[in-house]
């Protein structure tokens, strides 16, 4: 097992995301802006990564988590958002000397409305597989 992709995972998220079409505009960052952040923007979020070594070889599997934070009226511009990091995320792939991204799996998402009804937070888990 190994951690050493963990970085490679992180910019790879942020390049597949910040590079989607349909997230346009939306900012992705991985800390939240100063004063809690406005508009709509996707957070890259916590990661969990456990050993999935196996006789093939050393592989490990993170689990990302990636939010999409909205002040905009309803929930649709953040499903639309959550959306577009859903389809932004099936392709992710890492520079070679980091390892293999040899499978990405939607877990879950949570969505619910934060600070009083004002904002809106869809929390999606994602695992990505490496191996090296």
């Amino acid at each position: 097992m190994s951690y050493r992709a963990a970085g490679a995972v992180q910019a790879a998220v942020h390049a597949a995301l910040a590079g989607h079409p349909d997230l346009a505009g939306v900012p992705v960052v991985d800390a939240v802006p100063t004063g809690g952040g406005t508009g709509t923007f996707v957070l890259i979020g916590p990661e969990e990564a456990r050993d999935a070594s196996d006789a093939t070889g050393a592989g490990v599997a993170h689990r990302v988590d990636v939010s999409v934070l909205s002040d905009a009226a309803g929930f649709l511009a953040a499903k639309a958002a959550a959306a577009a990091v859903c389809d932004a995320m099936e392709g992710l792939s890492l520079p070679a000397p980091a390892g293999r991204v040899v499978g990405v799996a939607f877990q879950k998402a949570v969505a619910r409305r934060l600070e009083d009804g004002a904002v809106r937070r869809i929390d999606l888990a994602f695992r990505v597989r490496v191996d090296f």
